[in-house]
């Protein structure tokens, strides 16, 4: 998960955490697992051991003949303590005690969001990664709740372990919001929608309630997609082909760091309307740079949103509609939307974050 400048949701909250952990526990070895060359910017201290094995998981086939030789070889050899996996893939052939981080069991719910072969890798193993495993870690008390009625796993040894946010994400100036506006929208407003081009963050009604939206718009709106095309993408190009006012929808592809601050923090609002979550990083990252939220009333959102977005269901084309005139036309339903942010993000920082997976450690080595 920790490729360098291609850090994405489970990749943060492996770098913020284990990044913390380490340097708080300088008495403690840690051994850092890599499946190909890695950074050295994340050997985060002297008491961090890099390990690269082979074969490269990147093929059910590989995460098996990885998984279940190479990491449990290693594991044994080195008489590992805890073996901790922040994406839950676990390794049957060591018999020490193991902790994944289970971010949401969408796999097992809507196997048909994931590639064929890897849907049912998820399915055959993950329910014996749960069995085996001596804790359970995951991002939010909806995913808690998930993870126990659907692997029958106990609830009290299931951690919640919520994500926090980069602190790269913050207001800026009506300058740099300006600037941002010509650069990315022709100097529009715009709503923003950041993350993969997946089936699951339900895009295509996303861009069917836009399209619905700029009948209505005065104000010569965009709508800006920041991530990358992943599997399933192909209904998306047809929904996107087939939409009346498809020049108004700007496909930037990924962004990173400072720029990506700047398009969120620039916009109107924040669209994440997806049929499931496990958490939802980006409305935190909306929070943190005082642009109100649009979000699904689905899974995990409502927990992270708390009274701080405008909800929606995420099947319904004409609430997410609804959403974003509210937003356009409401400016002091807005303001109120930033207020009620600013102390909903105080819930959540990548400290708590970190102390919560140690404490989650802790436990699995005490019995």
């Amino acid at each position: 998960m920790l490729l360098p400048g291609k850090l994405e949701g489970i990749g943060w909250f492996t770098y913020q955490s284990f990044k913390r952990i380490v340097r708080e526990h300088p008495a403690c070895t840690f051994y850092f697992i890599f499946d190909r060359p890695f950074s050295r910017e994340f050997v985060f201290a002297d008491n961090v051991h890099p390990v690269r094995l082979f074969p490269p998981a990147r093929h059910p086939i590989l995460y098996y003949l990885f998984f279940e030789f190479a990491v449990s070889r290693f594991l044994n050899k080195v008489g590992a303590d805890l073996f901790v996996s922040p994406d839950g893939f676990l390794s049957r052939r060591f018999h020490g005690p193991q902790l994944p981080v289970f971010h949401d069991l969408n796999f097992m719910h809507n196997p048909e969001f994931l590639p064929y072969l890897t849907g049912k890798y998820y399915t055959r193993f993950f329910p014996e990664y749960a069995a085996m495993a001596k804790r359970i870690a995951t991002v939010s008390q909806y995913s808690k709740n998930d993870i126990a009625k659907t692997f029958r796993y106990p609830a009290d040894r299931i951690d919640v372990v919520y994500n926090g946010v980069h602190e790269v994400f913050a207001p800026v100036s009506p300058e740099t919001a300006r600037a941002t506006r010509e650069e990315f929208a022709q100097g529009s407003p715009y709503f923003v929608y950041i993350g993969a081009l997946h089936k699951r963050k339900n895009i295509e009604n996303m861009l069917h309630a836009f399209d619905m939206f700029k009948n209505t718009d005065q104000q010569r709106y965009k709508l800006l997609v920041v991530g990358a095309p992943m599997f399933g993408s192909k209904s998306l190009r047809k929904v996107f082909q087939s939409m009346q006012h498809k020049e108004d929808v700007v496909l930037v592809g990924r962004k990173y760091d400072n720029t990506l601050r700047n398009i969120v923090a620039s916009a109107r609002a924040l669209l994440l309307v997806s049929h499931f979550e496990g958490f939802g990083v980006p409305i935190l990252e909306a929070m943190q740079c005082d642009v109100p939220v649009i979000a699904s009333r689905a899974t995990s959102m409502p927990e992270v949103a708390g009274d701080a977005a405008l909800l929606a269901d995420p099947s319904s084309k004409d609430q997410i509609f609804d959403a974003m005139h509210q937003i356009a036309g409401n400016e002091s339903l807005r303001q109120s939307l930033i207020q009620k942010g600013r102390q909903q993000r105080r819930e959540f920082s990548w400290d708590r974050s970190a102390r919560l997976l140690w404490e989650s450690m802790e436990k699995c080595l005490e019995a």
